[in-house]
């Protein structure tokens, strides 16, 4: 077991070498750091499953920058806590402003209403069926889903309105509707 001074050693140097693109060096400070990382970002979050996104975004970062680590500013590892402090602070308020997405979105529909179950050739069964398929996504996928289909906005809007890449959002589209598929193959 290392000290704290030489572990900050460990690490400083460790850096460096990410710095130089070193993947090994990156895996090495993932190993002295993910366990201290992940605890943190789980007590902002709240989730384990974003938590772990959130560390995915620290490391990005860490292998992006790893250049401008200053030892003379603090260790490696308050380097390293502050970017994951500030990724999950991210994340939190980017489902705040999903949240709010949601809820226009939502006044939205209940000010023009969607076509009936009649109009679109469905009866109310089928309406329950599809209604149940849509609420058992996961939310960020529900979301897209709902924004894509029954708000009529595009790709892009999408991404812009839940400000996430417009990758992330084509993708939780993609897996939102190959789940709903599944779930309602037996209907078709």
């Amino acid at each position: 077991m290392l000290d704290r001074e030489a572990a900050d050693q460990l690490q400083t140097q460790l850096l460096h070498r990410i710095a130089t693109q070193d993947r090994e060096a990156l895996a090495e400070f993932y190993d002295a750091t993910a366990g201290v990382l992940f605890s943190t970002a789980l007590r902002i979050v709240g989730d384990a499953p974003e938590a772990e996104e959130v560390m995915q975004d620290a490391f990005v970062q860490v292998w992006e920058k790893a250049g401008d680590f200053d030892p003379e500013l603090g260790t490696p590892l308050s380097w390293v806590l502050r970017i994951t402090r500030n990724r999950a602070i991210d994340r939190i308020r980017a489902r705040q402003r999903r949240s709010r997405a949601m809820d226009a979105f939502e006044t939205e529909l209940a000010v023009t209403p969607p076509q009936s179950a009649r109009q679109l050739g469905l009866n109310e069964e089928d309406c329950a069926k599809v209604r149940s398929a849509v609420r058992s996504l996961p939310d960020d996928q529900r979301q897209a889903v709902e924004l894509a289909f029954f708000g009529g906005l595009s790709h892009g809007e999408i991404a812009e309105s839940l400000q996430q890449p417009l990758g992330t959002v084509k993708a939780r589209i993609r897996r939102g509707m190959l789940k709903l598929r599944d779930t309602l193959q037996p209907y078709l």
